[in-house]
């Protein structure tokens, strides 16, 4: 789709246990704003095309695969991340946290381990560390040869800095944008009603009115796909 690698699994949790199976690897929930922005940054077009795993996170990304002939499901990239958490609590898997301001880090990991029994989380690290600070951060994430890693440092940045790090590691590494606001409660998921009419982008506009700017990508995507066929 426009040059980028999106999976058409039935089930993308199974396909990312599948995938656990064999050895790990990085996976990327792909939209229509990251779309675009992969096609005008090198390095993140080059960490989602080396990403071992692509899901269809966002409405355009659907719309665009369906005009293909490819009929899939949305799969929100909030609800497989906290799939992989429950599956982590039964497999007693080894899950880093790492991104996010110091303040909703705190929170996240207080209530995931509220609500999520037996969750082993080995190392939670918040995203504002020094640049002094993150490589060492780094050794000792590697170190600890987690099973499951989830990153919410932004886009580009948590798709490149996992392509980097997740070299010859054998767990999953899995970009989570804003999802660590959501768990915290620091921010909301839009409801239910406006998922189905595939308008979240206007919930996340009220409640974040700075990103206007990126909305843009939106048309920008509809008219790249109906140009391309």
């Amino acid at each position: 789709m426009l040059g980028v690698q999106v999976a058409v699994a039935d089930d993308v949790l199974q396909a990312a246990l599948e995938l656990k199976q064999r050895g790990g690897g990085q996976i990327v929930t792909l939209n229509a704003e990251m779309t675009m922005a992969a096609l005008a940054n090198p390095a993140l077009g080059s960490a989602i095309a080396q990403a071992d795993l692509v899901i269809p996170d966002g409405a355009g990304v659907v719309w665009a695969l369906k005009r293909r002939g490819f009929r899939v499901r949305r799969s929100p990239g909030i609800e497989l991340a906290r799939a992989l958490l429950e599956q982590a609590a039964q497999r007693a898997w080894r899950v880093a946290l790492v991104g996010a301001s110091p303040e909703v880090m705190a929170l996240v990991t207080t209530r995931l381990r509220n609500e999520i029994p037996g969750l082993n989380l080995i190392q939670t690290l918040h995203g504002y560390q020094s640049p002094e600070q993150w490589p060492g951060l780094e050794q000792q994430l590697l170190e600890a040869r987690p099973d499951l890693v989830l990153v919410a440092l932004g886009v580009p940045r948590q798709e490149t800095w996992i392509q980097r790090l997740h070299q010859g590691q054998s767990g999953l590494w899995m970009g989570v944008g804003g999802s660590f606001d959501v768990w915290s409660g620091t921010k909301q998921r839009a409801p239910q009603w406006m998922s189905r009419l595939q308008i979240e982008w206007l919930y996340r506009l009220v409640q974040e009115p700075s990103r206007w700017r990126r909305m843009l990508a939106l048309p920008e995507f509809a008219w790249a796909v109906l140009r391309r066929g």
